[in-house]
């Protein structure tokens, strides 16, 4: 069983102007003369941490991880001013440029799936490989099962806590009802609708509950920026054509991948990965069956480190 490379400090830290309003941060870390590959976020609205650079062998990669507009270390924090999904394409095609990089790797787990393959489709040229785990296809029945019917059936006790703050009435749009309040004067409302929020995922994400999980999505700073983002994406369709991904994949069929996926994933159901790999020839599919959504489950972790130990020995240790 593969587990987590030792932490690692970034040799270089960024602060990348990528519009009038936003700044991204970013870090490199690992081998500056290895095979790039880039860690893209989840959420949309999560952000990098140090566990998020030990997916990889450090003497082979360079590794590098940002912040998505308006989370973690970007700014402005939480801003949804243009803040879209071609906006954050448009940031990660900014971050090749900036540091020099002709093609890479794109390790995305959760949102971070649907960022890399829409990545990918629009730029194919400059993506060597693609690492992918829980993978989320952002169509309405994906939001819809876990904001309306689905997910609720499986976690009716945490279900409750979600909607108990909101009216009766409101409960059949919980995206409208939340993004309400998270964009709303009062900052008390704020922070609370914030917490439920992130709680929900939190709690959803794990095949076994993790009180540092859960600790980690509600920490104040983190739920604000993934609730507000979160609700701001989901609201309009994720900033994409409906099924844009699977309408697309031919554009990147030859584009090897490995799809990472929980058997229980309640966040982002097994449907989403094994319709992915059916239209994706140079995949494969690794269905964990003891793992839920997160990352750091050990079944997960393993098959995750393993994807990156084949990368190098098919592509080498040279950038």
């Amino acid at each position: 069983m593969q587990v987590l490379f030792p932490e690692i400090k970034p040799y270089k830290r960024h602060q990348l102007k990528v519009s009038d309003l936003h700044e991204l941060y970013l870090d490199e870390a690992g081998n500056p003369a290895g095979i790039p590959v880039l860690f893209v976020h989840g959420g949309p609205g999560g952000a990098c941490d140090s566990s998020s650079r030990r997916f990889y062998d450090p003497a082979v990669f360079r590794i590098i991880t940002f912040d998505q507009r308006g989370c973690g270390r970007s700014t402005p924090h939480g801003e949804l001013k243009d803040n879209t999904t071609q906006d954050l394409i448009a940031d990660i095609e900014a971050i090749r440029v900036y540091l020099h990089v002709d093609d890479w790797v794109l390790f995305g787990g959760s949102w971070g799936s649907t960022l890399s393959l829409l990545y990918a489709q629009q730029y194919p040229k400059h993506v060597r490989a693609l690492i992918l785990r829980g993978i989320f296809l952002c169509r309405q029945q994906d939001c819809d099962w876990l904001y309306k019917e689905g997910a609720n059936r499986v976690f009716p006790d945490y279900w409750e806590e979600l909607v108990k703050g909101i009216p009766e009435g409101e409960r059949g749009d919980l995206v409208n009802a939340y993004y309400s309040r998270l964009i709303g004067d009062d900052e008390l409302a704020r922070m609370a609708a914030a917490k439920a929020w992130s709680a929900w995922e939190g709690n959803c994400s794990k095949l076994r509950p993790s009180s540092e999980v859960l600790a980690r999505f509600t920490k104040p700073h983190n739920a604000l920026a993934l609730a507000r983002i979160e609700c701001h994406y989901f609201r309009n369709g994720g900033f994409i054509g409906e099924n844009q991904i699977l309408a697309n994949m031919d554009s990147i069929k030859a584009i090897p991948g490995r799809i990472v996926h929980g058997r229980y994933d309640m966040i982002c159901p097994l449907d989403n990965a094994l319709s992915l790999h059916q239209l994706w020839p140079a995949s494969e599919l690794h269905i964990v069956r003891d793992a839920g959504h997160s990352a750091s489950e050990p079944g997960t972790v393993d098959a995750l480190i393993r994807a990156t130990q084949d990368i190098a020995k098919n592509f080498g240790t040279v950038g």
